[in-house]
């Protein structure tokens, strides 16, 4: 039983070292969608902001 444990544990710290080496490139891809998704955002902030601008500033208070 407590070989079988043994053989079990080895396994799981073998599959773990390898899909964490196999992972190399998606940190930098993180980095890079993060960086797509952080300006796409800004730029729907951006023209948001203009057409609720462009908005108010045709309204007539008089």
């Amino acid at each position: 039983m407590l070989t079988y444990l043994w053989v079990l544990w080895c396994a799981a710290r073998i599959r773990a070292g390898e899909s964490w080496r196999s992972e190399d490139g998606t940190a930098v891809e993180k980095v890079i969608l993060t960086a797509i998704f952080a300006a796409l955002a800004i730029a729907v902030g951006a023209i948001i902001v203009a057409k609720v601008t462009a908005k108010a500033s045709s309204l007539n208070l008089n």
